[in-house]
Parts: C-alpha cells; structure tokens; sequence
C-alpha cells in the first residue's frame, strides 16, 4: 500500500502544482473580465477584443453600442469588449 501511494505522490504533486500555475489564474482573468463587462457605464472608453476604440453610448442585455469616429455607431456583443481605457 505504501509503495502505490509513494508511485501517486508525483503525479499528485503535478496536479497541484498545474492548479496553481495554469487554472487558477486564468480563472482569476476570467472572473475579472466578466465583472468588468457586467459593469460598463455609458461613457466609458473601451477596446474591443479586436482592437476597436471607441466610447459605449447604450448597454442593452448582451449587447453594447460603440460610438467610432464621433458619430459612427457599432452594436457589440457584451463579451466583444476586452478592456476598459482608464486615464
């Protein structure tokens, strides 16, 4: 018994060891990306995963309303939005 315990230990210790390297943190990312999509406000300056500047003018269930270019207006998905510009 003991020697089929000792043989799982390094296997364990690599389980654990990719929790704390890998899945965590991108679970970390994760939750702050969903917060930070729940919580747009109208006038936020935002970038989107495909890199589009642009200011949020309306927020609807799923999706967002860019302004580009002063008066062009582009509808996003909520989760089309990577980032929020802070100055």
């Amino acid at each position: 018994m003991g020697d089929t315990l000792t043989g799982l230990l390094p296997i364990l210790i690599m389980f654990v060891a990719m929790w704390f390297i890998l899945i965590r943190p991108a679970q970390k990312r994760q939750k702050a990306t969903t917060q930070m999509q729940s919580s747009l406000k109208r006038g936020d300056r935002v970038v989107t995963i495909g890199g589009l500047h642009g200011e949020v003018e309306a927020i609807e269930d799923t999706t967002v309303v860019i302004i580009v270019d002063g008066n062009t207006r582009l509808k996003f998905e909520r989760q089309a939005i990577g980032r929020v510009i802070t100055e």
